[in-house]
């Protein structure tokens, strides 16, 4: 799991890895990763936990997720959109079945992805564009990016140690 932090266009470094097995869940890790108010945390479907979403947005931490195309929603507001925006939609709404529903109100951004396929991107922002959030899911790729990176350039086909010394 990788905290990579944006600087300005082009400009990343990672700032915090936590290594772990194949086994391990994803969403364990997000309480260790997320510590900085002051941070926009953007992860993947893997993550997805809607009492997580509820207790970050309670806390005070801003995040940015995909949800499943099978989510359960509950359209609130829609939102306006600016001509000539690659956006689809731009909603306010509640997430989640009666038995397990988020108590917050999300914003439900739906874009296409470079092939075509409709994302749904979640987030507890509602002061940015949602053109800014959609250009801030694609950046979460840098990640991905950075670690085909590493693999290619250092032959590391597998990490060995787990501590911060290894």
């Amino acid at each position: 799991h990788l905290r990579l932090v944006f600087m300005e266009k082009g400009t990343s470094y990672p700032e915090k890895v936590v290594m772990t097995t194949a086994k391990e869940h994803d969403r364990g890790q997000l309480e260790i990763m997320v510590d900085d108010k002051e941070c926009m945390y953007v992860f993947d479907r893997g993550y997805l936990d809607y009492e997580r979403f509820d207790r970050m947005t309670d806390e005070g931490y801003f995040f940015l997720s995909r949800l499943r195309k099978n989510a359960v929603i509950r359209e609130v507001y829609n939102f306006k959109l600016p001509e000539n925006t690659p956006v689809l939609s731009d909603q306010m709404v509640l997430i989640g079945t009666t038995q397990n529903r988020a108590e917050n109100y999300f914003r439900l951004i739906k874009v296409l992805d470079s092939k075509g396929n409709e994302l749904h991107l979640v987030t507890n922002r509602f002061d940015l564009s949602a053109e800014e959030i959609s250009d801030m899911y694609k950046s979460r790729w840098a990640i991905e990016l950075f670690f085909k990176w590493i693999k290619q350039h250092l032959s590391i086909k597998k990490f060995y140690g787990q501590s911060e010394w290894a």
